[in-house]
């Protein structure tokens, strides 16, 4: 169903062309008022405050000539129906995550994480320096959308289960939330993968819809309370190791921009990606010390078997999904060689220097 959907790229081009004529922020006396919805409860720290401080950027950057009014998930639409809403002309921009609608194309996820893919700098590199905003343009053109990352997660943690994870055989039968790839590589494993918003996680794990959960890192995870209703907290996460966070816009509403207007906004989302990384190191830390401290959390390390099985799994799906259809494999074929590309440039520098400075106690 993805790939014969997706190949009605032309059909969609010329659907999504006749929405974004529709489409068009409220003008008034020079003054543009643009709508926003998101995938986030309302200021949720590290992914509503990034929608909130995107708008204020544009706002402050054009002296007051472009608003942003920022709806949060299902204040207009549902949370995880942001793209439909850009693309018919119902809202003027997103933010969200691209693996959020890998129904529409399975290119899209490799825009927002890819399990045993790119760390946050190299995603970037990626985007910016390897040809993925390129690509990833191409893929939003069909559906009459404009894309730009707009804030970064960084590295994820594995998750929340009910019971510790052991063994590969754990996997088998577990319903777990997770989206985009990483789902399928937990349905690779014999597990049930589920997509759920933000906020239908907890009564999810409260009802025992699901037996796990991933979500982001301590930081959102504390905000959202999982440690009420499971303790055991894995670690390292394999499925989203630098999660893009992406702004949409309507592109007829785009095209329709000033080219310093366009400036604007790529520039206020540029600087919401790096300064989002940032939130998120800042924070996860210290949460997760109360995480572990005060709530009684238990840290889980998966052992060397079970996340080798999860790279052979993630291996198979990745090249399976690549193989989907044209557009999916010039993308899966961009970024698995600047992953091959760019892993010895890290492996020699960040992680040799990581492991050497673990050698080095500053603080005994």
């Amino acid at each position: 169903m993805e790939r014969r959907q997706f190949l009605k790229t032309g059909a969609i081009a010329g659907t999504a062309a006749a929405a974004s004529t529709v489409a068009a922020p409220a003008i008034s006396m020079g003054h543009k008022e643009f709508n926003m919805v998101t995938s986030w409860p309302k200021n949720f720290p590290g992914l509503g405050t990034a929608a909130q401080r995107f708008a204020d950027r544009v706002t402050n950057m054009s002296d007051g000539k472009m608003t942003v009014k920022v709806f949060a998930g299902g204040e207009l639409v549902h949370p995880l129906q942001c793209h439909d809403a850009v693309e018919e002309g119902t809202a003027d921009m997103y933010h969200s995550a691209e693996y959020y609608y890998q129904g529409k194309a399975l290119a899209y996820s490799f825009f927002a994480s890819v399990p045993f893919g790119l760390i946050p700098a190299e995603i970037d590199a990626w985007i910016h320096h390897g040809g993925g905003q390129e690509l990833w343009d191409e893929i939003g053109a069909g559906f009459g959308v404009k894309h730009f990352a707009c804030g970064n997660s960084g590295s994820q943690m594995g998750g929340w289960f009910k019971q510790p994870v052991t063994s590969v055989e754990d996997f088998k039968g577990l319903k777990m939330r997770m989206p985009g790839l990483g789902g399928r590589v937990i349905d690779a494993m014999g597990g049930s993968s589920v997509t759920l918003a933000g906020s239908e996680i907890m009564p999810a794990l409260q009802a025992g819809t699901i037996d796990a959960t991933e979500w982001v890192g301590p930081w959102n995870d504390l905000a959202f309370g999982f440690y009420k209703v499971v303790k055991f907290y894995h670690y390292p996460g394999f499925h989203e190791t630098g999660t893009v966070l992406s702004f949409g816009m309507n592109k007829g509403v785009w095209d329709g921009l000033s080219a310093s207007e366009q400036a604007i906004i790529q520039s206020a989302a540029t600087a919401e990606n790096n300064f989002d990384l940032a939130e998120f190191n800042a924070n996860n830390a210290s949460a997760l010390d109360t995480l572990l401290s005060e709530h009684g959390v238990e840290l889980v390390e998966f052992s060397d078997e079970v996340f080798m099985a999860m790279g052979e799994a993630a291996r198979d799906v990745l090249a399976t999904v690549g193989s989907t259809d044209p557009a999916t494999q010039k993308v899966y074929d961009s970024f698995m060689a600047f992953r091959k590309d760019v892993i010895g440039w890290s492996k020699l520098s960040d992680q040799t220097y990581m492991n050497k400075r673990a050698l080095v106690d500053f603080y005994s």
